[in-house]
C-alpha cells in the first residue's frame, strides 16, 4: 500500500478487549475490515493478547497498528468509578486516540456504560446535552426506522426527547437518505393527547421544532416503518429492543425444532437465520453511533462475532465520511432556536 493510499484511509481505534468474545473475534473482525478497505485500524488492548491473535492471520501489508492498554472495564462496573481507577483501560485509551487525532472514530463491543462515559468525558458533548444517547434500527423489516434512546438515558426530560428527535432526523437524512424524515413519539396511543406528562410536554416542543413531526405512534407501528425516527426514553427503548431480540431467538429455536425432518436442514437454518437477524438487528449489523457527543463512537453488541465487528467498523467509517457530528450539532442548535430553549 502506497503512502498516498494510506493517507486516504479513515483511522478507526478499536477496543480490542471489549466484548464477550474479545480479543479473538474483535481482532478477526478488524482484520476483515482492513481487508475490505477504506479504513486503517488501531487495535487498542493488552499487547501480548492482541499480538497473539494477530499472529493467527495474514496481516502483511494491511493498515493495522496497535496501542497498549492496561485493564478492561467489565459489564456492570460503574463507569464513573472505572474512569477514575482504570484510566489506561482499553476503552479509555481508544477514546484518547480519537481525542488526540490518531484516529477519527472508536468502536467497542464492550461495556456500553463505559463507552458512553469515555465518549462523554473524553470527547465532550454538544452544548446542552448532558449524556450521549444510543439509537438505531431495531427491526429488519423496517431498516430505515431509528429508535432512540435504546438504553442510555432511562429517565428523560421532554427537552431531551426533542434533542434526540433532531439528532435522529439528521442521521436518518444523511446516512439513510430520508429526504424529510418523519419523527414520532412512542406512546400508548396514536391519538393526540395520549401518553404521560413526558410525552405530552415533548409533543408541545416538537410541534414548533420545524421537524417533520407526525405525532404519536404505538410500538406495533415500528415494524411497518411508519416513522423514520421514533423517540422514547431509554427505559422504554431498551425494553422494546430486548423483547424484540428475545422473540426472535425463541421463535427461531421453536421453528428449528418444529421443522426438523420436514425440510432440508440448510433450508431450516436459512429461515431461522433470517428471523434471528430480522429481530436482532443491532447484533447482526454490528452497532450504531452514540448521538450527542463531539466525536464518532460506535457501540456494538457484547456478543458480537467477527462479522459484526467488521460491520461496526464500516459504520464508523461511514459516519465519519458523512460528517455526521458537525451536521448533527448544527441541526440541534437550529432546533433549540426554533423552540426557544
Amino acid at each position: 500500500m502506497t503512502v498516498q493510499e494510506t493517507q486516504n484511509l479513515i483511522s478507526i481505534a478499536v477496543d480490542a478487549m471489549g466484548g464477550d468474545n474479545a480479543p479473538a473475534e474483535i481482532v478477526l473482525g478488524a482484520v476483515q475490515a482492513a481487508r475490505e478497505g477504506g479504513v486503517s485500524i488501531i487495535l487498542v488492548g493488552d499487547p501480548e493478547s492482541v499480538q497473539a491473535e494477530l499472529s493467527k492471520h495474514d496481516v502483511d501489508g494491511l493498515p493495522i497498528s496497535t496501542e497498549p492498554s492496561e485493564g478492561v472495564v467489565e459489564e456492570g462496573e460503574a463507569p464513573a468509578t472505572a474512569y477514575m481507577t482504570k484510566r489506561n483501560a482499553s476503552i479509555f485509551r481508544a477514546a484518547s486516540a480519537v481525542r488526540h487525532g490518531r484516529a477519527k472514530a472508536l468502536v467497542s463491543m464492550g461495556s456500553t456504560g463505559a463507552t458512553i462515559a469515555a465518549a462523554t468525558v473524553v470527547f465532550g458533548t454538544f452544548k446542552g446535552i448532558e449524556r450521549a444517547a444510543l439509537g438505531g434500527p431495531l427491526y429488519g423489516l423496517a431498516p430505515g426506522t431509528i429508535v432512540m434512546d435504546i438504553g442510555t438515558n432511562l429517565d428523560c426530560k421532554p427537552q431531551q426527547l426533542a434533542d434526540y428527535a433532531a439528532l435522529g432526523a439528521v442521521f436518518s437524512r444523511i446516512v439513510f437518505g430520508a429526504e424529510n424524515p418523519r419523527v414520532a413519539l412512542l406512546s400508548v396511543g396514536a391519538e393526540a393527547g395520549k401518553g404521560n406528562t413526558q410525552v405530552k410536554e415533548a409533543t408541545t416542543l416538537l410541534e414548533t421544532s420545524g421537524l417533520n413531526f407526525i405525532g404519536n405512534i404505538e410500538a406495533n407501528d415500528i415494524p411497518y416503518g411508519r416513522a423514520e425516527v421514533v423517540v422514547c426514553d431509554g427505559f422504554v427503548g431498551n425494553v422494546i429492543m430486548k423483547l424484540t431480540e428475545g422473540i426472535g431467538e425463541t421463535l427461531s429455536a421453536d421453528i428449528r425444532e418444529m421443522m426438523a425432518g420436514r425440510a432440508p436442514d440448510d433450508e431450516i437454518e436459512k429461515i431461522c437465520r433470517r428471523i434471528y437477524e430480522t429481530t436482532n438487528l443491532p447484533e447482526a449489523h454490528g452497532g450504531g453511533p452514540l448521538f450527542g457527543v463531539e466525536g464518532v463512537a460506535v457501540v456494538g453488541h457484547g456478543k458480537a462475532m467477527a462479522q459484526a465487528v467488521s460491520r461496526a467498523i464500516q459504520t464508523a467509517r461511514t459516519t465519519v465520511d458523512l460528517n455526521y457530528v458537525e451536521q448533527a450539532e448544527a441541526e440541534l442548535n437550529r432546533l433549540r432556536g426554533a423552540v426557544g430553549t
